[in-house]
């Protein structure tokens, strides 16, 4: 990054985007703060981040993404914290918005991760396949299996 205020504005504007995103990724606190960490030190460190807003926000939830996937494989996570010790500012504040994302964070990572990208972070089909470096029509096929999954989730509740 150019210098320390740069660096201080783009933690201001996206640590909580970060730590949503890596929040939902792992379903608890512990390694939300973890990864959002390791990505606000690469972001630090980097030397080519890129100065749009939009290509800076982009860059970060690639890099969430994968600091994530690696987080992910590492040896060290194998005592899990349950959701439910997840803090109350990761969520929405009216009781009917709440529900609707604790029950989206019930779902498999696999639906769970680009229905949160497309709802809550506003990415459209094309970036999320981006993202996730999978096929559109396999973002189109998640996302439709995640609000079927969603929609029996809630009829039951």
């Amino acid at each position: 990054m150019q210098g320390e205020q740069e660096f201080n504005i783009a933690a201001e504007r996206y640590l909580d985007m970060v730590y949503r995103i890596a929040l939902n990724w792992f379903g608890n606190v512990h390694d939300a703060e973890d990864a959002s960490q390791e990505v606000m030190l690469r972001l630090w460190k980097s030397e080519s981040v890129p100065e749009e807003e939009a290509h800076l926000r982009y860059w970060l939830v690639r890099v969430t993404i994968n600091v994530c996937k690696d987080l992910s494989r590492s040896l060290w996570r194998l005592h899990m914290v349950p959701l439910t010790e997840a803090s109350a500012k990761s969520y929405p504040s009216d009781t009917e918005s709440r529900e609707v994302l604790d029950e989206v964070m019930h779902l498999p990572k696999r639906y769970r991760v680009p229905l949160y990208l497309f709802h809550y972070e506003g990415y459209s089909i094309q970036e999320i396949s981006e993202l996730l470096k999978t096929n559109p029509s396999t973002i189109r096929t998640r996302l439709s299996r995640a609000r079927n999954m969603l929609k029996s989730q809630l009829e039951e509740a």
